[in-house]
Parts: structure tokens; C-alpha cells; sequence
């Protein structure tokens, strides 16, 4: 008997402290949980803002107005407007072909405040017609349109005329801090260096956004 009421205390006591255990345990899984819970949400929560970030950073290229046409009635232009960037040399690069003009991208979009850059050939090989041939015979006043991928037209002014050579520093053709748009057209003018297979100027015409 001595035995068995010993006994009892001590099965007692067992029972207890696994009761304890139990009960600790589960509250620690229950805590890990709660906590795994938490982070699930944060992390949830960051993916959705990265998700909302992103896709209104992919609306606004959508969005943005992008040239698509140059028209320059004066000289019969009527060209699709391709997209460069820079050579591999640094120099802003052209259009593929002889009949399309090109937007320098990384540059201001036409009738956005800053200088837009849009070049093309003149000159091609075998007197294949190209689509600046006659841009030197552009005067002040004459009126130049780019057409955007929503279907708006800008109007832009001709200020002048320059010339460069294809090393001359012309931060005047890319940059401006009158808080205005312009664009500006580039071509090749001058003879034809047949060991550097370029020509020997470069010809820039400068224009203004027309105010109305």
C-alpha cells in the first residue's frame, strides 16, 4: 500500500509537468505561427506594392508619347521615325536606311522642354534618294511636324541653320536652359572623305516649339 500511494504522487507529478510540457509546447508552435503569419503578410504586402510599382512604371511607357512621323513639307519629307541610341564610339547614332529619320532616345521626347534630337542620311551611296538631301535648303520660318504614337502633332518653328565639323564640340545642339522645346535636325553635308568613308560637316537645323 506504502507502494502504491507512493506511486500515485509521483504518476501524478509526471502527469502534471507533461501537462506543462504540452501546454508549452503548443503555445510555442502557436507563437511560430503567428509570427510565420506575419511575415507571410509583410512579405505578401511588399509584393503587391513591387507589383503595383511595377506596373505603373510599365503604364507610364505605355502612356508615354512617343514620335512615330516627321513631316517637313517645304523639302517633301514624309518619314517614319526610327529609335537610337549611341555607338559604340559615343557618337549618336542614325538611321538604318536612307528613307527613315532617327529619334536620339536617351534624349528629350519632341515637344518636351530640352532639345530633341532626330537625324537621317543625305548623300547615299549610288544617288540612292535620302531623306535629308534637300534639309540644307530649309529657311527660317519654314515648319516642321512630329506626329506621337496617341496621334498629336507638334508643330515646331526653323530658328537657323549651323554647320560643324564631326569632331567640333556643339553642346548647343543637345543641350538648352530656357525651359522651351526644340528640335533639332542633323545631317551629314560637306564632301565625302573616302579613306574615313564620312563626310566632312555636319549640318544642324535648330527649331522652336510653335506657342500658339
Amino acid at each position: 500500500m506504502k507502494f502504491k500511494i507512493l506511486s500515485r504522487p509521483k504518476l501524478s507529478a509526471v502527469i502534471v509537468i507533461g501537462i506543462i510540457f504540452t501546454i508549452i509546447l503548443f503555445l510555442y508552435f502557436v507563437l511560430q505561427n503567428f509570427k510565420l503569419f506575419e511575415i507571410n503578410q509583410v512579405e505578401s504586402s511588399s509584393s503587391s506594392v513591387a507589383a503595383n510599382n511595377l506596373t505603373f512604371i510599365n503604364q507610364q511607357k505605355v502612356s508615354s508619347s512617343l514620335p512615330v512621323n516627321l513631316k517637313i513639307p517645304a523639302i517633301n519629307v514624309d518619314s517614319t521615325i526610327e529609335y537610337v541610341g549611341l555607338t559604340q564610339d559615343g557618337a549618336v547614332d542614325v538611321p538604318k536606311g536612307p528613307a527613315n529619320v532617327a529619334w536620339f532616345d536617351l534624349g528629350t521626347i519632341p515637344g518636351e522642354n530640352g532639345s530633341s534630337i532626330v537625324s537621317g542620311h543625305s548623300g547615299w551611296k549610288n544617288n540612292i534618294p535620302a531623306v535629308f538631301d534637300n534639309l540644307y535648303k530649309l529657311k527660317k520660318g519654314d515648319k516642321i511636324y512630329t506626329e506621337d504614337n496617341t496621334g498629336i502633332v507638334t508643330t515646331f518653328i526653323v530658328r537657323e541653320l549651323k554647320t560643324y565639323g564631326p569632331s567640333e564640340n556643339a553642346p548647343d545642339v543637345f543641350f538648352v536652359n530656357d525651359e522651351k522645346a526644340h528640335l533639332n535636325l542633323i545631317t551629314c553635308t560637306g564632301f565625302w572623305n573616302t579613306i574615313l568613308k564620312s563626310h566632312s560637316k555636319r549640318l544642324v537645323v535648330f527649331t522652336d516649339k510653335e506657342i500658339k
